[in-house]
This record gives C-alpha cells, sequence and structure tokens, in this order.
C-alpha cells in the first residue's frame, strides 16, 4: 500500500528541518500503520508547512476562531469512504506555534512536528479528541505511532483532555 504526500514549504523557516520530505513519509506511514485502516492504494495527502499568520487565516476562516494553532486538518473523505479516497485531506502546520511548544516542552523541532503529522493525519483518518472517549483513543494511536519513530511518549507529563499537567 503506498501513500502520497503533497508538500507545500510557504514559511522559509521549516528550511531549519532537515529532510522535511523524510520526516513527513515516516510520520505519515507510522500512522498509518498504527491506524489500521484500508486506504486506497497511492491515496494523496496534502502537507502545508506555514507560519502562524497563514494558519490563522486557515483557523479563522474554516474554523471561526481568529488565532494560530499547531496543526489543522482538513478531510477530504469520510471516515467510512477511505479505501476509495484517492485523496484524504489537507493538514497545515504553523512554524512559530510548533518551534514554540517544543522548546516549552523540552522536544525537538523534528519530534514534535513528527508528532503534529501524525496527529493531523489520524484526523483526516477520521479520529477526534472531542471527550474524554475519543481523547483517549486518539493519543493512544499518536503513542504507538511516535514509539515506532523512536520519538517519547508526548502525554506523558499532561493531561490534554482536562488542559492540566500531571503532577
Amino acid at each position: 500500500m503506498s501513500l502520497q504526500s503533497d508538500i507545500s514549504i510557504e514559511c522559509e523557516l521549516w528550511s531549519k528541518l532537515a529532510d522535511l520530505d523524510a520526516l513527513v513519509e515516516r510520520a505519515l506511514e507510522a500512522a498509518r500503520l498504527e491506524a489500521g485502516k484500508t486506504l486506497f492504494n497511492g491515496a494523496e495527502v496534502s502537507l502545508l508547512f506555514c507560519d502562524d499568520g497563514r494558519i490563522q487565516e486557515l483557523n479563522r476562516d474554516w474554523r471561526s476562531q481568529d488565532k494560530p494553532t499547531n496543526v489543522l486538518s482538513f478531510p477530504a473523505a469520510p471516515a467510512d469512504r477511505l479505501a476509495s479516497a484517492p485523496l484524504l485531506g489537507d493538514i497545515a502546520i504553523a512554524f512559530e506555534t510548533v518551534t514554540k511548544e517544543a522548546r516549552d516542552e523540552d522536544k525537538t523541532l523534528s519530534d514534535h512536528t513528527s508528532h503534529m503529522i501524525v496527529h493531523g493525519f489520524l484526523h483526516l483518518l477520521g479520529y477526534d479528541h472531542e471527550n474524554e472517549v475519543e481523547a483517549e483513543e486518539m493519543e493512544d494511536l499518536e503513542r504507538r505511532a511516535l514509539a515506532r519513530l523512536g520519538i517519547a511518549d508526548p502525554y506523558a507529563a499532561s493531561d490534554l483532555v482536562n488542559g492540566k499537567k500531571a503532577s
């Protein structure tokens, strides 16, 4: 099963990450394997690596939230039709927000970007975190996908459902 990615880099600051194409490919594949969903052979995912200004526009226009965020996902197919969908959707990732989060959480930019790709891709596959049960399922898939990449559990020190740090 092959997965195709179409990468657009709008913000030159992303050049700080060596071999972004390979990072994207590894993160998407790890998430695909952990999700275990049947996908259209050659299905495409589009990724936009942008800045906070651009993601704020997208967030405002599509989610009515006029603020930057780390990652946005725009599914192109319903979760029950992924096996016949040649286009899975779009993921946008903001440099400044992801960099600040990585620094604040003592993570490498590469590891945190991989996490954002995995997170965004799982949204394209129909996963969400609107309630505690959904969040636990999605976070478990993220942990397993990131473990495949040798990346530590991003949720080890936090409780994201309640927005509080664990003590």
